[in-house]
């Protein structure tokens, strides 16, 4: 039976959906979907809020979609289905001297979610985001099988990559790749005292890759404080780590203050006071979290919300101001990454400005989204924006203010989608497709 009703959530278990989900393992039984019942897709569905869902409604699972089609080790150039996790194309083609451009903090988001949300990495402010590195996609729009590029029907291909989706179901790319020496990263780690202390060493930072750890829970002059991890390409080649470990009980520690607290210290500390520099498998620097299964279970049973913005360069103090009222607020899990980001972007709603990129978790409690409600107002008032795969509360004004080309993306969607059928939950809580 190619249709299962289907209950399913996103990664942040906050938004769920029921409905009949397909899972097509061959071009031709997806072309017979779209001509029949054109339904939205998604993958591993790591996005944080309800962009995969589609309560309700039908959609479609590309996860069986996820073969290597072509591969040409003399420039890297490589084309693959949209279901291919990040992840084991990483491990398919490091060790042949050939890793993605981009990545980001889990192997589980496949090339199709990848496009669609015009992912960033730990390098955007040297290679830009996901998008730009992309040839072509070939995806079932409008009515028909098309392959769009930056030269070919380039409005499309703007529209689709970082487009969430609305403009057809991809179902391969060509990805340029790049050259790696080996299979691990040169990684040096070392602690930061505060907030100035981030901003200053990010900005100085001449290392391909960089993020930064924050210790939520600290305050007052310490507020800020965390860990800086920079990194390079090495020519070690490491072995993959074990298998990963799994988290058998929804258990919520991570929506415990106290807990937080401690883990934080203890996290900070593992890092000695003068730094250390050490090769690592790729795996472990990119996926940190990939290592425990299960990982979300951490929040308890209500789940959690991710708030991710980026604000210019010159918004740095009400950047400060947002990790100031986060840390007073004792809200935020260990998780918590700061990123300087470059101006590369390949799509009208991709997320990406040159500046700074906060990501923070919250347990899904009612003090938890009044406060992220005035952190998205104060990401509005310094002239940012939030991230699409990560929102799960913003108002639909808000965002379409936040991305000047919204009107444009609005208009190809509907020329590509006339009759609706690829609108998502997300898409209808923030009424991206109605244009007055």
């Amino acid at each position: 039976m190619l249709w299962k009703t289907t209950d399913y959530t996103a990664w942040g278990r906050v938004h769920t959906a029921r409905g009949d989900v397909a899972r097509p393992e061959r071009a031709r039984t997806l072309a017979t979907i779209m001509e029949e019942a054109p339904a939205p897709a998604f993958g591993f569905r790591r996005s944080y809020g309800d962009t995969p869902l589609n309560d309700g409604g039908r959609a479609i699972d590309m996860t069986r979609m996820d073969k290597v089609l072509a591969f040409d080790p003399d420039t890297g150039v490589v084309e693959v289905e949209a279901g291919l996790r990040l992840g084991e194309l990483l491990r398919l083609f490091a060790p042949r001297g050939w890793m993605p451009r981009v990545m980001p903090g889990t192997g589980f988001a496949t090339v199709g979610g990848a496009i669609a949300n015009d992912v960033h990495g730990k390098n955007h402010h040297v290679d830009g985001s996901f998008g730009e590195h992309v040839l072509s996609v070939t995806l079932f729009s409008g009515g028909k099988r098309v392959t769009v590029s930056p030269a070919r029907l380039k409005t499309l291909f703007r529209a689709t990559v970082g487009g969430i989706g609305q403009t057809g179901v991809i179902l391969s790319a060509k990805l340029q790749l790049k050259p790696c020496p080996g299979t691990a990263m040169r990684v040096t780690e070392r602690r930061l005292d505060d907030w100035d202390d981030q901003i200053d060493a990010l900005e100085a930072s001449s290392a391909p890759y960089a993020v930064s750890w924050i210790d939520a829970q600290a305050r007052g002059a310490r507020m800020g404080r965390g860990i800086l991890e920079e990194a390079d390409l090495s020519e070690a080649r490491l072995p993959s780590r074990e298998r990963p470990k799994s988290v058998p009980l929804t258990m919520g520690l991570f929506s415990n203050g106290l807990f937080a607290r401690t883990f934080n210290e203890g996290y900070l500390r593992r890092v000695p006071e003068a730094g250390r520099t050490g090769d690592k498998p790729m795996e472990d620097f990119f996926f940190p979290l990939d290592k425990i299964h299960g990982v979300t279970k951490l929040y308890g049973k209500a789940g959690f919300h991710q708030f991710q913005c980026v604000v210019p360069p010159e918004a740095t103090d009400a950047l400060r101001d947002m990790m100031g009222r986060i840390a007073r607020s004792g809200l935020a899990s260990p998780l918590v990454v700061l990123k300087r980001m470059g101006a590369g972007r390949a799509g009208m709603l991709s997320f990406p400005m040159a500046g700074y990129t906060l990501a923070v978790d919250f347990p899904n409690r009612a003090r938890a989204t009044r406060l992220i409600a005035t952190l998205e107002e104060m990401v509005a008032e310094a002239g940012g924006r939030l991230y699409l795969a990560k929102d799960s509360l913003a108002g639909g004004d808000m965002i379409k203010g936040m991305y000047p080309e919204w009107t444009d993306w609005a208009a190809e969607a509907a020329k590509a989608d006339p009759e609706g059928a690829l609108i998502t939950d997300m898409v209808r809580r923030l009424e991206l497709r109605s244009v007055a």
